[in-house]
């Protein structure tokens, strides 16, 4: 536990909370870094923040700075995330490489669930998680966020997956993995730009403190590993099914035909999809966030409570 806490470092707020008892929601970086433009990237990463203390709880953005696991960021640190076109995306692979070569890193959702259980943290709100690409048959390009859910005791609070992945393959992916899928208000599991997808999530719980005990149930058992709380776009700011789904299409035969490969397939997708809607997916994919972290941090909350019984 010394040599782990030479990695940790808490900021003050978090640490205030964690001797309070507090609630704390955790946060990843690469949304802030790799997933928004400059500055609607750092203007959101702040309101999300204001969301969660306003709810009740304390938010603890994630990333990787001089050395350190930096659980919670100041203001100045998230606007050198969000202006530092050389910040590393940091998946469970990369956390090794960037601590000791002291990088500037930002956590994917894999890297801010291992971060988040470091730390102490259950309840982690994001956008949407990684999944199967598609043609994953002959690329085996699967998301490391799937094996972490399945081997990481951290609750994810997300809208689903983006489109641009093969959503049927990774639900059957994260069920032969154990990774249960909760859906908030409806049946179906959402699909980050849209509330549907087509699919139905494993289980429905609408309240947070259903979800809180779902969640509390499976770790008392014994069973590791992640929950999903899939949370569906507010439907004023949803974005019309077909019209998401044409645009994907184009935007994957786009990055095929020039070769995008690897991590940059999504930062790509991202981008051009903002483009072909005149950043309409942009203020979508704004509003999703803020809304998880409402989920989130009601969440959060609810499982102090559960803990404390």
């Amino acid at each position: 536990m010394t040599q782990l806490q030479n990695f940790l470092l808490f900021s003050q707020e978090v640490l205030a909370a964690r001797a309070a008892g507090k609630a704390i929601v955790a946060l990843e970086s690469t949304i802030i870094s790799h997933g928004m433009p400059y500055p609607q990237n750092v203007e959101m990463a702040r309101e999300v923040e204001q969301i969660i203390r306003d709810g009740g709880a304390v938010p603890a953005t994630i990333a990787i700075i001089d050395g350190k696991i930096c659980v919670g960021l100041s203001p100045e640190q998230l606007e050198l995330l969000g202006t530092s076109p050389d910040a590393m995306k940091v998946s469970r692979r990369d956390l090794p490489f960037v601590l000791s070569q002291r990088k500037l890193g930002a956590t994917t959702v894999a890297a801010t669930m291992i971060c988040a259980e470091l730390a102490g943290i259950t309840v982690f709100v994001t956008g949407g998680i990684g999944g199967v690409h598609r043609g994953a048959e002959t690329s085996f390009d699967i998301s490391a966020d799937l094996q972490e859910l399945a081997q990481t005791s951290v609750a994810v609070v997300c809208a689903g997956v983006k489109s641009i992945l093969d959503i049927g393959l990774t639900l059957e992916y994260l069920e032969t993995h154990g990774v249960p899928v909760i859906s908030v208000g409806q049946e179906g599991f959402p699909a980050f730009f849209t509330r549907e997808s087509g699919f139905k999530a494993d289980f429905r719980l609408d309240t947070a403190a259903e979800q809180a005990a779902f969640i509390d149930t499976k770790w008392q058992l014994g069973l590791k590993g992640g929950v999903i709380v899939s949370n569906p776009v507010p439907a004023a700011q949803a974005m019309p099914k077909e019209e998401i789904d044409a645009i994907t299409t184009q935007a994957l035969q786009e990055a095929d035909a020039g070769g995008v490969k690897g991590k940059q397939v999504t930062p790509f997708l991202l981008s051009r999809i903002k483009q072909l809607t005149d950043g309409r997916s942009l203020a979508t994919n704004i509003a999703l966030v803020k809304h998880n972290a409402q989920v989130g941090t009601a969440l959060a909350i609810a499982m102090r409570a559960v803990v404390a019984r």
